[in-house]
């Protein structure tokens, strides 16, 4: 089965759990607090839809991992739900804190219900996520529950370091490339590690096998991460939901941006100048192409995809599910939102 279909039958399946999971405050009282976070997973308000739910990948990696070791993939919804909502947590509080008034195109929570609104979503669906993960225990033993729930929590904790790096980073000149790998480690690809970690646990796999699929994990992390970065500055705005220009803007501490400081050359001197304006933007990238940043952003992206897929061929999954992650990887470097 090739991996539009895997998406086709998994997805309805893991969006009907999320919603499940989120009917929880799904009461009289509290259904207006209900709708603010059915609007923020993209079920609800204006723009509703599939383009703004996100893509799932999450959730999709978990189930091809436990389907590659022909596991019944149905009974771990809750996990992926769990996971996915983790996700979408964090996007709240992070859309707060980087002050952010827009997410996949659409106003963001704390801007169209205020920031104390928005914090308490983040931390309902927080809460729900960890509800979710004890919805397992319908479908496997205490020991394997309570293992996968400290894996979630682990990288909820690496969550916050990652974020805490992200904030404080914000105020530094001096960072280097290497400050940036251990702040994404952190930010985005602990959750995906978790992602294909829960899987070989789920899928019953041994352990040289779990720690294989952490392994994979990661580096897929890490490429998504970069890959997110360059689509920050040169992305297309109307596929990516936000402004191209936010990255350069804003004064994010990207890969491309510490790569053209580390250069020291037109860029780092702008840089250092002042805050980018909106209207020099074009010329402030094109100086990163110019310098190399583009190309090198790009080759570090390739780099850990094929280390990712070096990772799994070593673990050599079974039946096609195996050749869907191997898909996957391959179109999360490709893509273009």
């Amino acid at each position: 089965m090739p991996l539009n279909k895997y998406i086709e039958t998994m997805l309805p399946a893991i969006e009907s759990e999320l919603q499940r999971q989120v009917a929880r405050l799904d009461e009289p009282l509290t259904r207006p607090f209900y709708e603010m976070l059915t609007y923020h997973m993209g079920w609800t308000g204006e723009g509703a839809g599939p383009d703004v739910t996100g893509k799932r990948i999450r959730p999709l990696l978990v189930l091809l991992v436990i389907t590659s070791y022909e596991m019944k993939w149905l009974h771990a919804l809750s996990a992926t739900a769990a996971i996915e909502l983790i996700h979408n947590f964090s996007l709240v509080h992070d859309d707060i804190q980087d002050n952010s008034d827009k997410r996949r195109g659409r106003t963001t929570v704390w801007k169209k219900w205020n920031m104390p609104q928005a914090i308490n979503v983040g931390d309902a669906l927080f809460v729900i996520a960890n509800q979710a993960i004890l919805d397992l225990s319908k479908n496997y033993s205490a020991d394997v529950v309570v293992r996968t729930a400290r894996v979630i929590q682990n990288a909820c904790l690496d969550l916050t370091r990652g974020q805490y790096l992200d904030m404080t980073y914000e105020n530094r000149n001096d960072l280097s490339i290497d400050d940036y790998w251990k702040m994404i480690e952190g930010k985005t690809a602990a959750l995906l590690s978790a992602c294909t970690q829960i899987g070989a646990i789920l899928g019953a796999a041994d352990e040289q096998t779990i720690e294989q699929y952490r392994i994979f994990g990661r580096d897929l992390g890490l490429a998504f991460q970069v890959q997110d970065d360059v689509l920050g500055i040169w992305g297309n705005e109307a596929l990516t939901g936000k402004s191209a220009a936010s990255d350069l803007v804003e004064g994010k501490n990207s890969l491309p941006i510490l790569y053209g400081i580390s250069q020291k050359g037109k860029f780092a001197q702008r840089w250092a100048a002042s805050a980018i304006r909106p209207d020099e933007v074009a010329e402030v990238a094109q100086m990163l192409v110019n310098e190399g940043a583009r190309e090198y952003a790009q080759r570090e992206a390739e780099r850990l995809t094929n280390r990712a897929l070096e990772t799994l061929e070593k673990i050599n999954p079974k039946n096609d599910a195996g050749k869907a992650l191997e898909d996957l990887t391959k179109k999360l470097l490709n893509r273009e939102s």
